[in-house]
């Protein structure tokens, strides 16, 4: 036995409290446009599809599978607390990932509203809405599962919470791909 299911346990519940935390915000943001033209411009579309992925992110299944582990009750919670961490993890990580997702989309239509000042689209503010779509889409597909890994276990270290047992990017990416097939 080797005595850190206090540490496990306090991690699970700093995991979960930043997910719940994560999960607030993603259910604020708004998803519909006060111009109903507006409905499916690019950074509008894209807050719809994070409350959509936020939504699926909370409501998917936990995993609940922990294999019998031998050397009695406190082997068996070491492995059913790394599971749980497994789990939490992964659904901080992907609710990191639509908060930052949001995030952009936001900055998109506060850009927007600036080029088109209480105006509708038109030939002359045309170049700079292009332009606000551009950084939408840089700004998102600079959304990777490795930054948000990195900025995550960054974060992490810097509030001296304890990570020795935190799940690898990989079990993170096939704990997501497993959700996705099967909800």
């Amino acid at each position: 036995m080797d005595r850190l299911n206090d540490y496990r346990t306090a991690r699970v519940a700093e995991v979960l409290s930043d997910f719940r935390t994560l999960q607030y915000y993603i259910a604020a943001a708004p998803v519909d446009p006060q111009n109903t033209d507006d409905y499916y411009t690019e950074g509008w579309a894209a807050l719809r599809q994070c409350s959509i992925d936020g939504q699926h992110i909370l409501n998917c299944a936990a995993d609940v599978t922990v294999p019998r582990a031998s050397g009695g009750e406190e082997e068996q919670a070491k492995a059913e607390l790394k599971q749980i961490l497994l789990d939490s993890y992964s659904r901080r990580h992907e609710a990191q990932k639509i908060y930052l997702r949001q995030a952009a989309a936001q900055r998109w239509i506060e850009f927007r509203e600036a080029v088109l000042q209480g105006q509708r689209p038109n030939s002359t503010n045309r170049r700079q809405l292009r332009a606000c779509d551009e950084q939408l889409r840089n700004e998102l597909s600079q959304i990777t599962d490795e930054a948000i890994y990195q900025e995550l276990r960054t974060s992490d270290m810097n509030m001296r919470r304890w990570t020795a047992e935190d799940p690898s990017l990989r079990a993170v990416q096939r704990w997501v791909r497993v959700r996705t097939q099967t909800t």
